[in-house]
């Protein structure tokens, strides 16, 4: 899971770099570990700047002034396996054909027989780990298959169609042909978001958008946009003052099925994907949650319901008006602290709770509390959680979780863990409380979630994190090269570059 952006402007004297930066703040919830900006200015030359941090450390006012061009798209990384190093912060390039760079949210389940496909077949070398670095290769090499001297739309959508055919997974994208174009394009069941928006300028020429979020379209006064539909393609031209965006269906459709982690947990809630407001699925959450919660214990055992913030907040503040019960901010989060999950190792993660939330006494003591979060993924978080309710006073503590429980791999962008550290792998509810340490554990049945989330338009949703059955299915092996790329990590045994080979990058020191 990770935030791309891409934006190409009809006034080409106009540097769309400050504009890429600050919708980068917009999506930083998207990614954490690395950023990265490229832009395309006069005679195809393409500027990068990248490297690992948040946008507000790699992106300073002189690396931003240095990137030229209308036309840029870039990336903001959440750590999956195999890709942490500096090296692998994106967009990634290649120099061949036309020059050509992009940025990549989600993950490919094939990427074992692609590999062998890109050695033994294209003679294509792919220096990382990352399988975004893969499918920009996959993409270059069927691009190159039409052997031209200078590139059309008809040649890309070639290019992308047999993109489509050789890669599996969820996958949504956003690239850049060097002085041609900006091209989007989503996999064919749709599971990763991808936005298209247009922003009418004064002289009435417009400007063009592609981002994972709503809400940065909204935010840069792009205000008719739309969703691009699985397996459809747009490529918007780098002269969009005269040439207007072309859409294709490139692949058939295979389903519609967005991820359901992207309303539990990932997207912001002024967030609209798929037609579905992130805000209101989260008040319905409450509300599901809150009738399955009367149905299993007496509600007078419950004083106060608090939220372990932020995403819980919606939830936990429509179930407590669903049970008529007082809400209260028990925790106060220290806002420069990232997420834990995503942390890499367990003693991080551990004092990492304690460093970002600190409980308020006066809210706890003596009282029978019920804690929301968003989800219970390893459990470090809930762990800690509960037992600073405990420390502060709390005669009882109860947990609910806005999702299911988890029990397998996310397989397409959003590292967890491997399934078997995950609380709820082969554990009853009983037990994922009693592993807690809390009274109760109350999740939300997975009926519930889809109820929460559907709509007239999308009715299925890819949920193999919780039910272990997966859209696309998975390439034999492809669960055990998670874990030994996540096992090979950890042991740091294998060293990886510290800057990208491709081109000069200011953002790396």
């Amino acid at each position: 899971m990770c935030g791309i952006l891409g934006i190409a402007l009809a006034d080409e004297s106009l540097p769309v770099a400050p504009e890429l930066c600050e919708g980068c703040f917009f999506l930083q919830h998207r990614g954490q570990d690395a950023a990265g900006i490229a832009t395309c200015g006069p005679r195809g030359r393409i500027y990068q700047c990248k490297g690992n941090g948040m946008v507000r450390d790699v992106f300073t006012e002189r690396r931003v002034y240095g990137l030229q061009g209308s036309m840029g798209i870039t990336h903001l990384r959440y750590p999956t396996a195999g890709s942490s190093a500096n090296s692998e912060a994106q967009p990634f390039y290649v120099n061949s054909p036309y020059g050509v760079m992009m940025a990549h949210n989600g993950n490919l389940v094939n990427t074992v027989s692609l590999k062998r496909y890109m050695d033994e077949d294209v003679h294509r070398h792919i220096n990382t780990d990352s399988d975004s670095e893969l499918l920009l290769n996959i993409f270059a090499a069927e691009l190159e298959k039409r052997n031209k001297y200078r590139v059309n739309n008809e040649d890309v959508f070639h290019a992308l169609e047999g993109l489509f055919r050789l890669c599996r997974g969820g996958y949504a994208c956003v690239g850049m042909l060097a002085g041609f174009a900006l091209l989007g394009f989503r996999d064919p069941n749709g599971i990763r978001p991808l936005l298209f928006g247009e922003r009418v300028n004064a002289n009435g020429q417009k400007d063009y958008m592609l981002a994972s979020e709503s809400v940065v379209l909204k935010a840069h006064n792009f205000t008719t946009f739309r969703d691009l539909k699985p397996g459809e393609a747009v490529i918007i031209p780098k002269n969009c003052a005269t040439e207007k965006p072309e859409f294709r269906q490139v692949a058939p459709m295979n389903s519609y099925r967005p991820d359901l982690f992207e309303y539990v947990y990932f997207a912001r809630p002024d967030s609209v994907l798929d037609g579905i407001s992130v805000y209101h699925t989260r008040l319905q959450m409450g509300t599901k949650l809150a009738e399955k919660i009367k149905k299993q214990i007496d509600i007078n055992d419950i004083d106060v319901v608090m939220p372990v913030p932020d995403t819980a907040r919606t939830c936990a503040l429509q179930l407590a008006n669903t049970l008529n019960k007082p809400y209260r901010e028990g925790f106060v989060k220290n806002r420069y602290v990232g997420r834990t999950f995503i942390m890499p190792n367990q003693k991080e993660r551990v004092s990492s709770v304690r460093r970002k939330l600190n409980p308020m006494t006066s809210e706890f003591e003596g009282k029978s509390v019920l804690i929301v979060d968003d989800s219970i993924v390893r459990g470090t978080t809930s762990f800690e959680i509960v037992n600073m309710a405990r420390e502060s006073g709390a005669t009882k503590v109860f947990f609910a979780s806005a999702a299911p429980a988890i029990r397998f791999n996310h397989i397409y962008g959003i590292d967890l863990t491997d399934s078997k550290n995950l609380i709820a792998y082969n554990r009853t509810d009983d037990q994922v409380a009693e592993a807690l340490g809390c009274d109760k554990v109350f999740y939300q049945s997975l009926e519930d979630l889809i109820d929460c989330c559907k709509t007239e338009t999308v009715q299925k949703f890819e949920m193999g994190v919780f039910t272990g059955n997966y859209v696309t299915g998975v390439e034999d092996g492809y669960l055990q090269e998670l874990e030994r790329v996540r096992a090979l990590n950890k042991s740091k045994s294998e060293s990886k570059a510290d800057v990208d080979i491709n081109l000069y990058n200011e953002g790396d020191y």
